[in-house]
């Protein structure tokens, strides 16, 4: 890992180096204060020998004084010392209404900003939301400048503990589990990917990652050995070498992050706040400091796409052999047709992997392209990224000749520069032929969502794949997930097996895959995961078998107009509330390997009489994954319903009229 980040120690001494807030300062420390609108968060600006800020809620330190920095290497040094030459401030009270409603109909976006303007072609930016603060850079510095480094620190306390999803290299999927440590025995070797998610000892909990990531390096931590966390960042690649027809690694770095326009601003270092679990769930911070959309993207379509990949094309029953033929896909369409499904995937082996012109003679794809329409039902193509990349016009204007609705864009397995800017681009192309994205082997999301809505859903999420190969994806996985890693937007963590197992009968069985927990844990994932592009990763022919569970996973939609997080606490259980676009409520509740009972208030309910749908684990869900039941009740506005979960269990409701 060393070779990979960039350190001061490696410039060229004849580079005159700008490190903003460090190299020059003025004798007196200027301090600044910014508060949220609620007043109860505070952030504190300090230049002294370097510049810090740090931030309390309701008195109490979240953060310690933590010093950030910039430099490039244009040699654009400031005046010395070190000047503030304007102070800017305003207030925001608004709502903003998303594209694509992936919590809810408006967003409430309420933040004082402070805006420093500093001699020589330099500010900075801090904003302070009642739900956390975000501060970034910018620069008014004429032509191309080269960033060798930026400071991002993190300061906390000893007796602080962060999930942390650690990696080994910049090289990775970013499908992580959040292991849990003691912020202050991180040594400064481990590194993780984000977001990552801090508790202190009092329960509030402390979000960290990023937003507006665009024409720049990702941001990753790294520990200290101390109380703080750091941020890493992945060099500008060099030199790079294909190792595997989808693999392109890095093997030579150079000794800066990025080459990037000189006037800009920089992407937001975010720091979420929740008094208690629950509220991550309702934090949309990434999104609001994301760049707003520009053109009509009226016509992006979200909706729920069988996948064929996850269950191996084990179709059965039928009088034809299943693969990747179109006999399959075919039926695969007739499925997604009969409820409702507005899409279909097909993954890997449609095409050469290594060229997307050159497709499997077995599969007649003109003729499954043109049944697909028929049956109103778009498809969607996987990719190889760097295929793509290399064939990148061609391969997008033949997918327009075809119909085809949208790509699935797999294996970046990168966030430096050029990778960050390759999403973009895929997602601007796609735009202009009105086509929908789903990013695999991919980074976290940073809002680029918000900037071109057709980006549904993306990966970097340890999801149901996994359970191919490994008994990772737990139910305290999953019930770990909504809290940390769906804070920064859409997974595609692709739910939906319909082979349950307990703890003790679980096998990672590649080609014919089960999952962990309870059948309704992974319908409740329906309800509690976002994803506008959301999987049904099992067989048609298992869902088939499953008319029960398919009243439910036939009109569930994949975006809502109102969400009400109801409970929950990271690791052990999620609760949560949504409204759909025609005023019908689910209801989805989530728990560990601990089997739980808890009170639902339906305070949420407008009056009047409703009729309230329940999946539920059945007598012997404890014994056997599968066991569910269905019911169905009248109930009220205000009614307590009892919900009953078991181990690895879950709950799911749809409440209507």
């Amino acid at each position: 890992m060393k070779t990979q980040l960039v350190r001061k120690a490696t410039l060229v001494k004849s580079l005159r180096i700008l490190l903003v807030v460090l190299a020059a300062v003025p004798a007196v420390a200027q301090e600044y204060s910014l508060r949220s609108l609620d007043g109860r968060t505070e952030v504190r600006v300090e230049v002294k020998e370097k510049r810090f800020y740090s931030i309390a809620r309701n008195g109490a330190v979240l953060l310690a004084p933590s010093a950030i920095s910039l430099s490039v290497a244009e040699g654009r040094a400031p005046a010395v010392p070190l000047r503030v030459l304007r102070k800017e401030e305003r207030s925001v009270c608004q709502s903003v209404r998303p594209v694509i409603r992936v919590k809810r109909a408006e967003i409430p976006e309420r933040f004082n900003e402070l805006k420093l303007t500093l001699e020589g072609g330099w500010g900075l930016v801090f904003r302070a939301y009642d739900n956390g603060v975000a501060y970034r850079w910018l620069t008014d510095l004429p032509g191309e400048i080269t960033v060798v480094n930026e400071e991002v620190t993190f300061g906390f306390e000893a007796q602080d503990t962060v999930f942390f999803p650690e990696e080994e290299s910049f090289f990775s999927h970013n499908e992580r589990r959040y292991l849990r440590y003691r912020v202050a025995d991180i040594p400064a070797e481990k590194m993780a990917s984000l977001p990552a998610l801090v508790a202190k000892p009092w329960g509030v909990k402390v979000w960290l990652s990023e937003a507006n990531l665009r024409d720049y390096a990702g941001l990753w931590l790294r520990g200290t050995g101390g109380t703080a966390l750091a941020g890493i960042f992945p060099a500008y690649p060099l030199e790079e070498q294909q190792t595997r027809d989808r693999d392109i690694k890095v093997t030579k770095r150079a000794d800066y992050i990025a080459k990037t326009r000189g006037p800009r601003a920089f992407p937001w270092r975010v720091v979420g706040i929740a008094e208690r679990d629950a509220d991550l769930l309702n934090n949309q911070l990434v999104y609001l400091l994301a760049d707003e959309a520009q053109g009509d993207f009226s016509w992006v379509r979200p909706g729920k796409v069988p996948w064929d990949w996850w269950n191996a094309w084990n179709i059965y029953g039928v009088d034809f052999q299943a693969g990747i033929n179109t006999a399959t896909y075919k039926y695969s369409i007739d499925f997604a047709a009969k409820y409702g499904l507005e899409y279909l995937i097909l993954d890997e082996g449609w095409s050469k992997p290594d060229d997307l012109l050159s497709l499997n003679p077995n599969l007649n794809l003109p003729e499954v392209l043109a049944y697909a329409k028929q049956k109103n039902v778009g498809v969607v193509l996987w990719v190889v990224w760097c295929t793509l990349d290399r064939q990148f016009a061609a391969a997008f204007d033949q997918f327009e000749r075809w119909g085809v609705k949208g790509v699935k864009v797999d294996f970046m397995q990168r966030d430096d520069q050029n990778a960050v800017n390759f999403y973009e681009r895929v997602a601007q192309e796609a735009a202009r032929r009105k086509m929908v994205v789903d990013f695999h082997g991919a980074f976290k999301p940073t809002g680029l969502e918000r900037t071109y809505p057709n980006l549904l859903t993306r990966e970097g999420v340890l999801g149901l794949e996994h359970s191919k190969w490994s008994e990772n994806v737990t139910p305290e996985h999953d019930v770990t997930l909504p809290f940390i890693r769906m804070v920064a937007g859409p997974m595609d963590f692709t739910p939906g097996a319909m082979r349950n197992a307990r703890k003790e009968d679980f096998k990672a069985i590649f080609s014919r895959p089960m999952s962990q927990g309870t059948r309704c844990h992974q319908l409740a994932m329906y309800v509690v995961y976002e994803s506008p592009l959301q999987m049904l990763a099992d067989s048609p022919a298992n869902y088939l078998r499953e008319p029960e569970a398919m009243e439910f996973l036939g009109p569930v939609p994949t975006v809502w107009d109102e969400t009400i997080p109801l409970d929950g606490r990271v690791g052990e259980f999620v609760v949560v509330a949504r409204r759909a676009a025609n005023g019908d409520w689910y209801v989805g509740a989530m728990t560990n390997w601990t089997p739980r009972e808890l009170t639902l208030e339906l305070g949420f309910l407008s009056d009047g009489a409703y009729r309230m749908d329940v999946w539920q684990d059945g007598p012997n869900a404890a014994r056997v994954g599968d066991d569910y039941k269905k019911v169905t009740t009248k109930v009220h506005k205000g009614n307590r319903v009892q919900v009953r979960m078991a181990p690895g269990g879950g709950w799911v409701a749809r409440i209507h009229r």
